[in-house]
């Protein structure tokens, strides 16, 4: 059994399950991968597409093959020398419907239900509605108008509940005895008095009704009226409400602002213990190797959850097979980290998931000379805003368009505080949410992780940061309250409160907080935001920061270094699931950075040319931008502008992002008030787009001219991921080109057949180069150093990591590093930026490339002969000087061993 070493993540589901990634578990180790990294496998939704909407833990999802085929699959796995990490959702569960037995427990039997203290509800609301019960906001339409539609019915399905399609309600067990009685089944009734077991006694009653099918039919005709079965739906443990009231009025913690998922109260012992209990088994059993944990900012304390999750873990692994390594299991954070901002390594995980990586190595690829000329661009056309102002508009007003019913229950429990006190006691409801909202709008980063102990002095800077910009906004009368809501969101550590009771509301307070503004980020900047500002879509990633354009080789070497001191074995990703634009398509709109002043130009025509093809409103300046540099992404490299079949394929993908990009932009459609008209318009304009032959060919040759030089950048981060610090990750169907948009684009089903097919094949380079478009060059990469990194993963697990320097005219386009680890030695070097340099525009070859005088210092340790994996198959003693003509003399990138 290997160590872990790389990961192929993989996208489970009902068409691709377990025995379809054993199939292909050959191909999958020709790459070099050692573990599989899969999306949740424990029971989802049924049809689900992607496992995140849990509905019972306690078993694997039968759709995927059930456990038998799980553990088929490991059994495929390990006799590879391969093993398995897994996605886990400790914050959600998938509710509504009827397929969640512990969310049907507590609409079944409230507060008293063993599950009602799973879900993070709040039975204690102030509206006299929802005292004690909680809001069930499943329906399509206001509550009054269906049930006067007969659209909610009252059935016996095992047991009595409400049906409205798909969704069951149950029918408390108080309510059984009344309604029989009120049938005149006196002795029925009797079934449910007090004490007696409920669920036989639903069990004889099935038999009676089985029996007496009339009795039955003549109490569910009874409550065919409306006014009836209401009166019966006010006693229930919850309060069915139109869809639309979630947002102002729910009284339970979502997924963001997803209804369908409710958030679990995962910081309870018998809560974690619970949700995780089939995956601990299966570790214990040998059959996961590590954890993923998905959305961990939406955890109440993120930090005592993974070091609870990692003791569990140390605790179950003495009860694994034989034979297995005996490292601690592999556990990675999905995390967004802000500008600057670190993950804590008190809280014992191996990283985060990839986002910081891909935002590094995002930024590389873009020439920082195009920033303020794009920037200028950007404003001068769309008459939008900068980066800023737009999330700060963004933040302003999230909050009470999708959570404002979470946005109250912060506000009230720091209201609760003020008034547990009596010189606070008059600072009232209104203020604190002025100060609340102010607080939002500046917060730099997802959260912050207060406790008990307080802050932590990463958290306190953060906060100094974002009190000193809500003071700026804020009026003096609100300055000392700004001042005590610091303090009481962990300014002042709650152990120093005497009272258990004070101590409570605090860190209630604190949790409703940094659950709050989280999801805010999150609505706020990239599902808002990065469909708002389009200076240069590549920058709008999930995880990045478009405020950062560029990255010069000297901080990523910097950042390189950190990670590999504070978290060796970090994943590093270049695709996710959830990403926006496929790693290939931002590499090639970064080339856009090296051409500010011909993009300029070419929009400038294309809008002049395209004025007559907008609908009667819309898509407006903004929109149309943002759908120019789709389209340039987006163009598969074998398209030609005569292809109606490719182009009509290609309007379909650009129709689902741009569909969802206005909705998520919320400037003139969204997902809550659709503007069906102005969708429509912006459909039309793309299908005029692609229908015209001049616009068709204008597009065409432009992505002809730059696509070489994207095809270099997106070799350039394969690379880098491959061997930077960290441990790689490669995302489905990505060894070949990705020009992906936003899911479902991203998920779409790919052919490994044909992957595996061509890697078979072994083309010699010079032909992979000469057919370059496709893909099948960057596959030959990623096989070539995953291969080095099975020879020696020594060498890549814990060898340092060295800057080269590089000097010459042409010295900013390219970085070199070598990683070193006791006699083992690698260089890597790679161009940046690397469209002046293409004696052909149209090829990436820079075999003759004109570097002038541009080399890079080999230091004295690694003067010894090497050999490039890329091209050579002899060894060539390394010099002190180093030239590119000799590194890219086979391909456009370099990796040499030693």
């Amino acid at each position: 059994m290997t160590i872990l070493r790389a990961t192929l993540r993989l996208q489970l589901h009902a068409g691709f399950g377990f025995a379809d990634a054993l199939r292909r578990l050959p191909y999958f180790e020709s790459l070099g991968i050692s573990h599989l990294y899969a999306s949740p496998i424990l029971r989802a939704r049924a049809g689900s597409m992607h496992g995140y909407d849990v509905v019972d833990p306690t078993q694997v999802n039968p759709e995927l093959g059930g456990e038998a085929g799980l553990r088929e699959l490991v059994a495929g796995l390990r006799a590879r020398g391969m093993g398995l990490i897994v996605d886990i959702v400790p914050n959600h569960m998938a509710v509504g419907e009827a397929d969640n037995p512990w969310w049907q427990d507590v609409l079944e039997n409230g507060p008293s239900s063993p599950y009602a203290g799973f879900f993070d509800i709040d039975w204690d609301s102030s509206d006299p509605l929802l005292n004690g019960r909680m809001l069930a906001p499943f329906l399509g339409k206001p509550y009054g108008e269906t049930l006067a539609q007969g659209e909610i019915a009252l059935r016996f399905e095992e047991r009595f509940q409400f049906a409205y399609h798909g969704h069951r309600f149950p029918l408390a067990p108080r309510d059984y005895a009344p309604l029989l009685r009120q049938a005149g089944m006196l002795e029925e009734a009797n079934l449910f008095r007090a004490g007696r077991d409920f669920a036989m006694a639903r069990r004889e009653l099935a038999t009676v009704f089985e029996a007496r099918p009339a009795a039955l039919q003549a109490i569910l005709d009874a409550h065919a009226d409306p006014r009836h079965l209401h009166r019966l739906l006010e006693r229930q443990h919850y309060r069915l409400s139109w869809w639309r009231c979630a947002g102002d009025e729910i009284n339970w913690r979502r997924f963001f602002d997803i209804t369908q998922l409710a958030g679990l109260r995962i910081q309870e012992p018998t809560v974690f213990e619970a949700v995780h209990e089939t995956i601990f088994r299966l570790y214990a059993e040998g059959l996961l190797d590590g954890l993923r944990i998905d959305h961990v900012d939406g955890l109440a304390d993120p930090r005592a959850y993974c070091r609870r999750l990692r003791a569990r873990l140390a605790e179950l692994a003495g009860r694994r097979p034989p034979g297995l390594p005996e490292q601690p299991a592999y556990v990675v954070v999905e995390k967004i980290l802000g500008p600057g901002e670190k993950l804590a390594r008190d809280w014992q995980v191996d990283g985060s998931s990839g986002y910081a990586f891909m935002n590094d190595v995002g930024a590389l690829l873009h020439d920082p000379a195009g920033e303020v000329p794009l920037s200028d661009l950007w404003r001068e056309l769309s008459g939008r805003a900068g980066h800023e102002a737009e999330e700060a508009r963004a933040r302003r007003s999230i909050p009470q368009e999708l959570f404002s019913a979470d946005f109250n229950a912060c506000a009230h429990a720091l209201h609760r505080i003020a008034r547990s006190e009596p010189g606070t006691r008059d600072w009232t409801l209104p203020a604190i949410r002025r100060v609340l909202s102010e607080l939002l709008v500046h917060f730099p980063v997802y959260r912050t992780y207060a406790d008990g102990r307080g802050r932590s002095a990463a958290d306190a800077a953060i906060m100094r940061e974002v009190v000193a910009g809500a003071a700026a906004k804020l009026q003096d009368s609100d300055q000392p309250l700004l001042i005590l809501i610091d303090r009481w969101l962990g300014g002042e550590s709650p152990r120093q409160l005497r009272a258990s009771a004070a101590r409570r509301l605090r860190l209630r307070a604190m949790a409703r907080f940094q659950q709050l503004t989280a999801p805010v980020a999150a609505k706020a900047v990239e599902d808002t935001v990065f469909y708002r500002h389009g200076r240069l879509l590549s920058r709008n990633e999930v995880g990045a920061d478009p405020a950062r354009f560029a990255l010069s080789a000297a901080a990523f070497h910097r950042l390189s270094r950190e990670r590999r001191r504070r978290y060796p074995m970090t994943m590093l990703a270049t695709a996710t699931h959830d990403h926006k634009r496929g790693e290939d398509l931002r590499a090639r709109l970064a080339v856009l950075s090296e051409l500010p002043t011909r993009w300029a130009t070419t929009l400038r025509e294309w809008r002049a040319g395209n004025a007559r093809r907008h609908g009667s409103a819309g898509p407006d300046a903004a929109d149309e931008l943002m759908l120019y540099q789709t389209l340039v992404g987006a163009w598969p490299l074998d398209l030609r502008p005569d292809d109606r079949e490719g182009l009509a394929s290609l309007e379909e993908r650009v129709a689902g992002w741009q569909l969802k990009a206005l909705r998520e932009a919320k400037r003139h459609s969204s997902w809550l008030e659709p503007n069906l008209a102005y969708e429509g318009n912006g459909r039309g304009f793309l299908q005029r787009l692609l229908g015209d032959a001049s616009f068709v060919a204008s597009l065409h040759s432009l992505v002809q001219d730059i696509a070489a030089a994207g095809a270099i950048n997106g070799l350039a981060q394969t690379l880098l991921r491959v061997t930077s610090p960290g441990m790689p990750d490669l995302y489905q169907g990505t060894e070949w080109w990705d020009f992906s948009l936003v899911d479902p684009d991203n998920r779409r089903p790919v052919d490994f057949e044909a992957r595996a097919s061509a890697l078979a094949r072994h083309r010699p380079l010079p032909a992979l180069l000469h057919g370059w478009r496709d893909g099948h060059i960057k596959q030959h990469l990623l096989q070539t150093a995953m291969g080095l990194r099975r020879r020696q993963p020594e060498l890549f697990a814990a060898g340092d990591y060295l800057p080269l320097a590089v000097k010459g005219r042409h010295s900013e386009r390219l970085l070199a590093f070598a990683r070193r680890y006791s006699e083992q030695a690698v260089v890597v070097a790679v161009p940046l930026r690397s469209l002046p340099l293409l004696p052909d525009p149209r090829e990436p070859d820079l075999r003759w490339a004109d570097w002038a005088d541009t080399v890079i210092r080999i230091p004295p340790e690694l003067r010894r002969p090497a050999r490039n994996l890329l091209g050579e198959d002899s060894l060539r003693p390394l010099d002190e000087w180093l030239t590119p003509g000799r590194l890219f003399a086979h391909a456009p990138v370099a990796l040499l061993a030693m």
